[in-house]
């Protein structure tokens, strides 16, 4: 990569970290002007105020009352300062393209996010290649969180991921059930990936960050709202192939989160409870008139997975063939040290490679299951290791 490739690069980064502090996640219009676009030429004009045209499809005067809003906020936000602070929080910036990339996320065409604000050990992408969504009542009962709890568990066993929004209640037991089971898990947050809320998972969220992944559109430092809770249950839905509602009341963020999920054609699947139960009336209605699948253990949520053919991770202990590796992933594995972590940088200038390149072979490197992230940068994997 030569050095105007480098700087293209560098400024599309600093272009999306700008947007997501000052777009609303999610927003159509936003989505609409980057297909049309680049980042950067985006975030230049917002910055000097020159003219965007509207783009296609849109109405002018939403785009124009956009378009003030993101002037103002775009005048009041150091691009350099956000990713420097993300940084010295060991958060990184993901974007469309990039080897963490999760490419299951272009299915939400102009809801796509802009970018992604990552913060833990395992890599994004790999982790969701077999995943599942597990979400519910934040005021979960004792069944609910047995349930969720035995059943991302047993998945969890099985080499699955599972994916959920970090809140109290069926989240929580869906984050917990997972690490206990070793394997990875990934918690979709509407708030910054630095921000411990609720306050109560902070221990919950550390573990996480160790052994899975914490995930946000929005940059560090930022509070949540109520409707960024809502916002981001399209990327819980759309990250995997199926969404399991294990109890969620007849309006609540778990069947908003399944409304996503079945949008996108998603499997949808739904836990039964006790009729007389409030929270499990949403579970009830969507098996009644959104045809969701009735489950009942994780060996159904398996079944119905299974066979839609989603790209397989490599499992503990097997990985792709040294053979089948070119030569720059080759020099690079060898480039890293048999013991401890190296960052980028260093594997970089130790392979002969660019950082940018070396970045897109540890991406490749970590989906054929030879590497892995580590708190200091990366380190070769070992067999059994999560």
């Amino acid at each position: 990569m030569n050095t105007d490739e480098r700087f293209s690069a560098s400024g599309d980064a600093l272009a999306r970290a700008g947007l997501s502090a000052v777009a609303e996640p999610g927003d159509p219009v936003l989505g609409a002007l980057l297909n049309e676009r680049t980042a950067a030429e985006v975030w230049s004009a917002l910055c000097a105020g020159t003219p965007l045209d509207a783009p296609s499809g849109c109405a002018e005067s939403a785009f124009r009352t956009r378009l003030a809003r993101w002037r103002v906020r775009a005048r009041e936000t150091d691009t350099d300062l956000l990713l420097t602070r993300a940084g010295e929080h060991g958060v990184r910036l993901v974007l469309p393209g990039d080897p963490e990339w999760p490419s299951q996320l272009d299915s939400l065409a102009e809801r796509r996010p802009c970018a992604l604000w990552v913060r833990g050990g395992h890599d994004l992408r790999n982790a969701c290649l077999r995943a599942v969504s597990v979400v519910g009542s934040r005021a979960a009962s004792g069944y609910g969180l047995h349930v969720t709890s035995e059943m991302s568990y047993t998945l969890a066993e099985h080499g699955w991921c599972v994916v959920s929004g970090g809140a109290y209640g069926v989240d929580g037991a869906a984050h917990r059930g997972a690490l206990t089971g070793g394997s990875a898990t990934v918690a979709v947050l509407a708030c910054g990936v630095d921000v411990n809320y609720p306050r109560g998972h902070e221990q919950l969220f550390a573990e996480v960050a160790v052994h899975g992944v914490l995930v946000s559109e929005h940059p560090p430092g930022t509070n949540p709202t109520r409707h960024a809770f809502l916002v981001r249950n399209r990327l819980i839905a759309a990250l995997t192939p199926g969404t399991v509602v294990v109890e969620a009341g007849l309006r609540s963020g778990a069947v908003n989160t399944a409304t996503h999920a079945q949008e996108l054609c998603r499997t949808l699947m739904a836990v039964p409870g006790p009729v007389t139960s409030a929270l499990s009336a949403g579970c009830h209605r969507l098996l009644r008139d959104y045809q969701a699948v009735c489950v009942t253990s994780a060996r159904d949520v398996i079944e119905q997975l299974s066979p839609i053919g989603s790209e397989a991770p490599v499992e503990d202990g097997a990985r792709l063939e040294d053979d089948l590796l070119d030569d720059s992933a080759r020099q690079l594995l060898a480039a890293l040290p048999v013991r401890g972590s190296a960052g980028v940088a260093a594997v970089a200038a130790a392979s002969g490679l660019t950082p940018d390149a070396a970045l897109r072979r540890l991406g490749l490197l970590a989906a054929a299951g030879h590497v892995e992230r580590a708190a200091a940068g990366w380190r070769r994997r070992t067999p059994g290791s999560r």
